[in-house]
């Protein structure tokens, strides 16, 4: 080989070894990245325990914290949440976990709202799940503009306070049901002042095999928070004419219908940088099994033991 083409075939080789060790640095920085995103657990199948337990039992299971109900029913209600978040902060703080989100039942502006926004900052806690809004048969169109004038009275008080709440798609009669509606509710709002809440669950029930993704990319720009959980459908019967019936059942993430390996690495594709929440809502006839707490934890265990190989390959 003569001396010019072998320096022009080190210095290729040269070049190649940079670029694929740029191409590796850039794929580890990516797990990396991912692999800290923050994971809670939905506190709403464990309001039988107080929170000082639920934190060490999430912490035991090595995830950053919780997703709290602060609602009607739920781990604190709404008016307490003065007196108690504090403690469940420093609870969480004292386990070595933390208070990631709160679930939260608010669909006004109110005085309530205004109340549990300024308690929230006070305790560090910024992102916060709106409440349900209905179609309550009203006309579609004439609720959806209904909704769009009431977050936008919520996204101004959350200003006020410096929080994101973010609005749940949730299948079946619910404001959003789906992701592009998700998108029409939202697309006139500063993305910095309220939030898009994703679901795998939900957003497959209505989005099949592709309505799911395009609500993803849709919302993009607002997208805070990703509920993890999954269901299939069973057979419930025929009715009066003979047409088969069927219920959703919610199962184990690895179990369902809903892909959140590709859910995932789709939100990876679209910078999602928010937060996870694993919802192990394994009680009651909706589920698989209906779980004692104990068990549900135990389940819990194993959804999050595969959402962490489902996070590697995501960022790989």
């Amino acid at each position: 080989m003569r001396r010019r083409d072998f320096l022009a075939s080190s210095a290729a080789a040269t070049a190649a070894l940079a670029v694929g060790s740029a191409s590796a640095g850039t794929a580890s920085a990516a797990r990396g990245r991912l692999a800290r995103r923050p994971v809670a657990v939905f506190t709403k199948s464990f309001q039988d325990w107080p929170i000082p337990k639920v934190c060490d039992a999430f912490a035991d299971l090595g995830v950053n914290g919780l997703d709290l109900t602060v609602r009607p029913g739920g781990h604190i209600e709404p008016e307490n949440a003065a007196a108690e978040l504090p403690g469940a902060v420093a609870a969480a703080e004292a386990a070595g976990v933390k208070v990631l989100m709160l679930t939260t039942g608010v669909t006004d502006a109110g005085p309530e709202a205004d109340r549990l926004m300024g308690v929230a900052a006070e305790n560090g806690v910024r992102d916060l799940k709106l409440g349900y809004f209905r179609q309550k048969g009203a006309p579609l169109a004439q609720r959806m503009d209904e909704v769009r004038r009431t977050l936008a009275e919520i996204a101004a008080l959350a200003e006020k306070h410096d929080v994101a709440p973010c609005l749940h798609v949730h299948s079946g009669d619910y404001l959003p049901s789906h992701g592009t509606m998700l998108h029409s509710l939202l697309k006139d709002l500063p993305p910095e002042r309220v939030g898009a809440y994703v679901d795998t669950l939900h957003m497959h029930v209505e989005g099949g095999d592709a309505g799911w993704r395009q609500g993803l990319e849709l919302v993009a720009p607002w997208i805070r928070l990703c509920a993890v959980k999954n269901y299939r459908q069973e057979p419930a019967g025929r009715d009066e004419l003979g047409m088969a019936q069927w219920k959703k059942t919610v199962v184990p993430v690895a179990d369902g219908f809903s892909p959140i390996p590709a859910f995932v690495k789709e939100l990876e594709k679209h910078g999602f940088d928010g937060t996870f929440s694993l919802h192990s809502e394994y009680k009651g006839g909706h589920s698989f099994e209906d779980l004692t707490t104990e068990e549900t934890l135990a389940q819990t265990r194993k959804d999050w033991a595969f959402f962490q190989n489902v996070l590697a390959e995501a960022a790989s």
